[in-house]
């Protein structure tokens, strides 16, 4: 026993000294974390939309009151906004009364599959910070009965724990999608100091069966850090992908090219790349991205913010380009009157579209400031899609009625039509570099038919009835694991100290330790209706483009 060799004096004031320390502790923590009243800044987060409620878990955090040389923290709440409603900062309402126990890890670089039709969002992969990863297991919440379920190992090769790689899912057809992402000693407790990993995986996963598919090496490049959206174009749809880095060989990686846009098509299972023009954005990684489309689906627009450069230590971006489908243009929106970035440059950030007409931004890191991120607005940022409202701007305050998506000006120049569709502008203009891509672009993928595979709640539950047997079982784990958190909780303390001191300096990106710059702009109205110009910055470096074949052969 851990007590055995002392009197009994001693080890009652020990067990004393040890659980005065933990309340202590426990105490400052609570009063420095609230999510709410102390948030100052999140970034490699995750988050997810349903049922007109913005989730998000996870990532990296500052709190507030910030110190001049902010500590990082890996962030243990899930809380969600309130989209049908505008609190008087004029962004949708936070609040913090989500179930979230111990049970579950909290990492960084994650995604959250929303399944719409059985009311859960799944949580695959992501990082841990300043901890020894946990054996691989995909969670899921349940937003109607407020728990977790731990579905376990999925015992199918090639699936393992992945970060920053590229996902979405698909509710109506009970799917969710990975692409890509890192291997590392962050992500897997077994990797030991093999240096980490891109990989080149294409992940499903079926929600209703809860089986998975490895779609391993497409074209054998390994990426990650990219986007990947759907648009419902095709038979079953399209995954599209850009950006991030690939693997370069030697150890090495580069930026994946801003014109290079990989398809997938969903039905047949092939990959295809089309050359994009237009003003093509600078290399990055580390960005976000939100599609949305007009009612008759004449082009599909994918609206990109922020992120960093493919080099170590850039300091990123602060601007907005449309990549418009199937002309295949890409538009720059913001800054309308310079090619240089605007004022606050960030990346590890999310971006979630809602009612296909306005686009959440939320979060993300900040190299040049410490300033907290609109506080009082918690870290949200509104794009109007469609410039819709009196200003014609693209930053406007959230509108939680605005449920109609107006193609604007700048994209109507390029492919044609009015604000509410009819683009004339059906090809690139080059043409297609496959001749499969001109027939899928002419087709509507149907929407599928899946029906909920429990018993879903009406509009207006009523009283919650007694708890289900999942449920009472999760609580008990959660218990127990408090109850053991407690007796450990000194030698978690030093654990974690000692762990703090060897942090792997190759995770840069996610540690931040960038030197500061502190501007003089007020840091919560960067994105409300910005007039100045941005200041001069140097640009990332570029590297030559890629020489190599298309995934599907002509």
């Amino acid at each position: 026993m851990m007590w055995a060799s002392l009197p009994r004096t001693n080890q009652t004031r020990e067990l004393l000294v040890i659980l005065v320390s933990l309340a202590c502790h426990i105490g400052i923590t609570v009063q420095q974390r609230d999510p709410i009243n102390n948030f100052c800044r999140r970034w490699g987060h995750q988050t997810a939309v349903v049922d007109n409620k913005l989730y998000v878990d996870g990532g990296l955090v500052t709190w507030s009151p910030s110190s001049k040389l902010p500590k990082n923290y890996t962030n243990p709440y899930f809380i969600y906004h309130d989209l049908s409603q505008n609190a008087s900062s004029g962004m949708p309402p936070p609040y913090a009364t989500l179930n979230k126990n111990s049970s579950i890890p909290n990492v960084n670089g994650a995604i959250l599959w929303p399944d719409d039709i059985n009311k859960r969002i799944y949580l695959f992969g992501g990082e841990f910070y300043d901890d020894t990863p946990w054996q691989f297991a995909l969670y899921s919440y349940d937003i109607i009965h407020d728990y977790w379920v731990n579905h376990g190992a999925t015992g199918s090769p090639g699936i393992s724990s992945l970060s920053y790689g590229a996902g979405l899912s698909i509710s109506s057809r009970g799917e969710g999608y990975y692409y890509g992402g890192w291997m590392s000693n962050a992500t897997d407790a077994s990797w030991g100091s093999r240096p980490r990993k891109l990989t080149s995986y294409l992940l499903k996963y079926n929600m209703d069966s809860n089986s998975w598919t490895n779609t391993t090496d497409l074209d054998e490049v390994g990426r990650a850090e990219g986007v990947m959206v759907y648009i419902p174009a095709g038979d079953a749809g399209l995954l599209i992908y850009f950006g991030g880095i690939r693997d370069a060989g030697n150890g090495t990686w580069e930026g994946q090219p801003m014109e290079e846009i990989i398809i997938y098509d969903i039905l047949s299972g092939k990959a295809y790349v089309q050359n994009a023009t237009g003003h093509i954005p600078e290399l990055r990684r580390r960005f976000c991205a939100g599609a949305t489309w007009p009612d008759d689906q004449s082009s599909y627009n994918i609206y990109l913010y922020g992120g960093v450069g493919e080099a170590e230590g850039s300091m990123g971006f602060d601007d907005i380009y449309v990549l418009t489908i199937p002309t295949f243009t890409w538009i720059r929106m913001y800054p309308m009157d310079s090619n240089k970035t605007a004022d606050f440059p960030h990346h590890s950030l999310s971006c979630n579209v809602v009612n296909k007409a306005q686009m959440l931004i939320h979060g993300g890191f900040f190299p040049l400031d410490d300033d907290c991120d609109s506080p009082e607005q918690w870290g949200l940022h509104n794009l109007d899609m469609g410039r819709d409202n009196s200003y014609n701007s693209s930053w406007a305050m959230y509108e939680p009625t605005k449920t109609h998506y107006v193609v604007p000006t700048d994209i109507i120049s390029v492919v044609g039509g009015s604000a509410e569709g009819g683009g004339t502008k059906t090809a690139p203009a080059d043409g297609f570099d496959h001749r499969d891509l001109r027939a899928l672009m002419t087709r509507k993928a149907s929407a599928a038919s899946r029906e909920p595979t429990r018993a879903i709640p009406g509009n207006d539950p009523g009283p919650k009835k007694g708890l289900s047997t999942e449920a009472v079982a999760g609580i008990a784990v959660g218990g127990t694991v408090l109850f053991i958190a407690v007796l450990l909780g000194a030698f978690c303390l030093i654990r974690r100290h000692r762990r703090r001191k060897m942090a792997d300096e190759s995770y840069q990106s996610v540690t931040q330790s960038y030197s500061y710059y502190h501007p003089t702009l007020c840091s919560n109205c960067s994105h409300q209706y910005p007039q100045s110009p941005p200041p001069v910055q140097s640009r990332p470096q570029t590297v030559p483009p890629h020489a190599g074949s298309h995934i599907e052969p002509k």
